[in-house]
């Protein structure tokens, strides 16, 4: 999809760049979960890209974007207990889904760390509905703590009507693929992903886009966890009553996870 950029991808320079302008992201070997005399975590190393996640199970799975993860010789997690590793389990290529598993052990394993989200079918969803996100943009100058986005589904289907995204109109920064997307119950209905790029909108029409942005469909993320049959057997069932506009807001924390790709 020529028109539509992956927004996790990083550049060494980049990263290079938001570590000069933040004194919150030094880099340096530490041990994980400790952080710096500002409060801010301290990432051991240089990831070479970032991204978000979100659990979907209790036991440690989680969701993000095939882009964030593809190039990955090491993936850890920045979670509520610290620092912890994960892998790789499958991915759908062609939809732009990675499920990982963050190998926590001892301490680190508790039901604290995971807090999942429920996934419910995209196929209900409907033009204009309402949604939250809370992602990881652009840690090196805005922070380590999640930030929450909120918008409408401004499209059913993504660009040249690709019906395996939601358009979605809030701006989109690195670091925010594979944010969930949830609706007023709660329940994830897409996984950002892309975004329109600038200079083919600009090159077709003469003028740059405007918080043009997609979402994969959760049908989509549904259809792919079929294939692992463990996993799908342990997600949450989807809530059925709309939640508190703050409950909502506090389970996408809880279950946002910063990945870090190296």
């Amino acid at each position: 999809m020529d028109d539509m950029v992956k927004v996790g991808d990083i550049t060494p320079e980049q990263i290079a760049e938001a570590q000069r302008l933040s004194a919150a992201f030094v880099p340096r070997k530490e041990t994980p979960g400790s952080s710096s005399n500002s409060g801010s975590p301290v990432i051991a190393d240089s990831p070479t890209a970032t991204g978000t996640g979100f659990f979907i199970t209790d036991d440690g799975y989680l969701i993000s974007n095939y882009h964030v993860v593809k190039d990955a010789t090491k993936v850890r997690l920045l979670t509520s207990a610290g620092l912890i590793d994960a892998k790789v389990v499958q991915v759908d290529a062609a939809n732009d889904l990675a499920l990982l598993k963050a190998n926590a052990e001892g301490g680190l394993k508790n039901e604290e760390t995971f807090k999942p989200l429920p996934i419910a079918a995209s196929r209900t969803v409907n033009l204009a509905a309402r949604w939250r996100r809370v992602g990881f943009p652009n840690i090196g100058m805005q922070g380590f703590a999640p930030k929450l986005a909120k918008g409408e589904i401004a499209s059913l289907s993504g660009a040249g009507d690709d019906p395996r995204y939601f358009q979605i109109s809030v701006p989109v920064q690195p670091g925010n693929s594979g944010g969930a997307l949830v609706d007023e119950r709660g329940n994830v209905i897409g996984i950002v992903s892309a975004k329109l790029n600038a200079s083919v909108a600009l090159a077709a029409s003469g003028a740059l886009p405007e918080n043009v942005n997609y979402a994969v469909k959760s049908s989509f993320l549904l259809s792919f966890l079929e294939s692992v049959p463990d996993v799908s057997a342990r997600l949450k069932a989807s809530n059925t009553a709309d939640e508190k506009f703050s409950d909502v807001v506090k389970s996408a924390q809880q279950a946002a996870v910063l990945v870090l790709v190296y």
